[in-house]
């Protein structure tokens, strides 16, 4: 007796733990089921040498197969005959109809929960050679529109995001926002990537590269966001499951105070992009040189041209000097080393040593070849480099945000001595924010007053028209987007009236949160636009696909390395005459310099009339007004 109860507890146990293993083990214990239901009739049957009414008495074999087709349809038992025969084969049939319709509530209960499982986005990616995006956050659009633009080569690319927000709802603002993927598919996952088993959902063993976006803060009001990517960075580095190749990170850090930690978790693996810090610089440069935020723009992007870092082994044992003449179609702009450190614009008689890579820009590194024809240089036409001294400058910051900071800190290492720095806002916190200011020189000195900068009279009582270059900042600290953005094209439309009515024009450098609001704000015409997330977007896409690139735009915006400069064309070669690149090229050589580009403002120009790594053999005539775009270190 106890032996049964025992064998009635084990029965019962494995059954339980059948149920809760899932549909697949239950389907396991209905096919048993069945089976015991099938082979018991047939051997009752066989046994008694029970026959239908008029028949003979069936076979255990055949006797089975009679049972199975009335347990699977229990239509078949109308035309039993016989009780006995009857009686069997109803309490088979009865049998039969518990069986299946379970069976049927099993697998609809299955099905519906697996479509469940899918519609959360809760099952494993299998895919290879993909995109991860972790986090959500505005700039997410623009990063899947240039990795879109960057696939379009690529056969079958993929790209999988995984953040905590509901996957139908990614999935839909993703189709309405990004309505053109091309062959690109887009995997939405539901999850938390700081988590290491979700992490696994999106296959990060087999991806080729990994973009760890800074998330919108009301994802966690009660984790600062930095330290959710730095968590995010720590999980796919030391996940014991991890491949032993190494991932190639790009990851968004706000926080300039934050890096160090982001570096110590993701070592030689991550790169960073410091989102302020990368905003701040550009627009620090832009505003000292008109048109310049086109120049990173174009650099940046994939649909044009871009920066890759390339084996180039013809020009090992050649100086960097001559190597600049080597490309037609494409721009040399610097070194890599094997250790993977980076200098743009070296001394030109550095010698590429076997091992170095060169940092080049070209529309596609397939289009990377050394040039065959014959370099022409028309040595008259180039002109001896004119000494032009540093002047005071009075530049006016309108709004404040947490970058103001750092715009403050990069002008006063670039202005000249007796520089001013001129700031309205009306933050509460204004007086604090100012005396915290960390400035690097005595060049610059600092004035505030606490203003309605979207108020045309107190605009008109700054004096705006005597400052050389005028910023305007979003209140991105205090609001969202959209009224930031409000606020900024208020600001411009009163600036524009005050220039028409001084009849001057005035160097205004403005940032937009949301790129779509660009639009609206060139009718202000103000000379730049740095669109903040839009420069985010960016960097990380580019960074996810070029190890180097944060490397490279750390040294492109430090004032101790080389930096972008946008110079007359007269100050390099004869105006009125036809001359080709490869002349420029030399002359911006003569001086240390590497030619990029130029800038020939024209009606209905595109991009401004920007063109950066034009074809080195084409002719070209230059009129006064037009600039050279060159790398140089001062």
């Amino acid at each position: 007796m106890a032996k049964r109860n025992s064998l009635g507890a084990r029965l019962r146990y494995e059954f339980d733990k059948s149920m809760s293993a899932g549909p697949v083990a239950l389907i396991g214990w209905l096919a048993i089921l069945s089976l015991l239901v099938i082979l018991v009739a047939g051997a009752i049957i066989t046994l008694l040498r029970i026959a239908p009414e008029g028949g003979e008495v069936p076979g255990f074999i055949e006797a089975s197969w009679e049972a199975l087709m009335r347990t699977l349809d229990s239509g078949t038992m109308g035309g039993d005959a016989g009780w006995g025969f009857r009686i069997v084969m109803l309490a088979v049939t009865i049998g039969g109809i518990f069986i299946v319709s379970t069976l049927i509530g099993v697998l609809s209960t299955g099905i519906e929960s697996k479509l469940d499982e899918l519609r959360k986005g809760r099952s494993q990616v299998l895919e290879n050679d993909h995109t991860i995006i972790l986090n959500w956050s505005p700039s997410i659009f623009d990063i899947i529109g240039e990795l879109v633009v960057a696939n379009k080569s690529r056969k079958k690319p993929r790209i999988v995001i995984m953040s905590t927000r509901d996957k139908v709802e990614m999935e839909d603002e993703i189709a309405a926002k990004v309505p053109n993927l091309g062959n690109t598919r887009i995997i939405c996952r539901h999850g938390d990537p700081t988590d290491l088993y979700d992490l696994t959902l999106t296959s990060p063993q087999t991806a080729r590269s990994i973009i760890v976006l800074s998330p919108e803060q009301g994802e966690d009001e009660t984790d600062d966001v930095d330290s959710r990517v730095i968590k995010t960075i720590l999980a796919l580095v030391n996940d014991p499951r991890r491949r032993a190749a190494p991932y190639r990170i790009a990851a968004e850090i706000r926080h300039a105070a934050n890096a160090d930690v982001a570096r110590v978790v993701g070592g030689k693996e991550v790169q960073l992009v410091l989102a302020d810090d990368l905003i701040a610089r550009i627009v620090v440069h832009s505003s000292r040189q008109s048109g310049l935020s086109a120049v990173y723009s174009e650099l940046l992007d994939f649909d044009g041209c871009e920066i890759y870092t390339l084996e180039q082994p013809d020009l090992a044992g050649n100086v960097f000097g001559d190597s600049l003449m080597a490309y037609e179609s494409s721009t040399l702009i610097g070194l890599c080393a094997p250790d993977g450190s980076v200098t743009l614009n070296p001394p030109m008689d550095t010698v590429i040593l076997p091992g170095t890579k060169a940092i080049i820009i070209a529309e596609d590194d397939a289009a990377v070849r050394i040039a065959t024809n014959n370099i022409s240089v028309d040595i008259a036409a180039i002109r001896a480099a004119e000494h032009r001294p540093a002047l005071p400058e009075r530049t006016l910051i309108l709004g404040w945000n947490r970058r103001a900071k750092i715009i403050a800190y990069e002008l006063s290492r670039y202005v000249a001595p007796g520089s001013v720095l001129a700031i309205a806002a009306d933050t509460p916190d204004l007086d604090a924010e100012v005396a915290a200011l960390s400035i690097a020189s005595d060049n610059l000195s600092v004035a505030y007053g606490k203003v309605d900068t979207t108020s045309r009279t107190a605009l008109e009582g700054l004096d705006i028209p005597s400052y050389d270059h005028v910023l305007v900042l979003g209140y991105s600290d205090h609001m969202a987007a959209q009224p930031t953005d409000t606020r900024t094209l208020v600001t411009l439309l009163h600036l524009r009236k005050i220039a028409d009515a001084a009849g001057i024009h005035i160097n205004v450098v403005s940032e937009m949160i949301d790129v779509r609001n660009r639009e609206l704000a060139e009718v202000t015409r103000a000379d730049d636009f740095v669109v903040s997330n839009k420069l985010v977007s960016l960097m990380l896409a580019q960074a996810s696909e070029n190890d180097s690139l944060a490397a490279i735009f750390d040294d492109l915006l430090d004032e101790e390395g080389s930096e972008i400069y946008m110079r007359p064309a007269e100050d390099y070669v004869a105006l009125g005459a036809p001359v080709n690149f490869y002349t420029i090229t030399q002359a911006a050589r003569d001086r240390g310099e590497v030619a990029m580009g130029y800038h020939r403002p024209r009606p209905g120009a595109v991009a401004g009339g920007i063109v950066v790594n034009p074809i080195k053999s084409k002719a070209m005539d230059y009129v006064a007004g037009d600039r050279l775009i060159v790398l140089a270190r001062d």
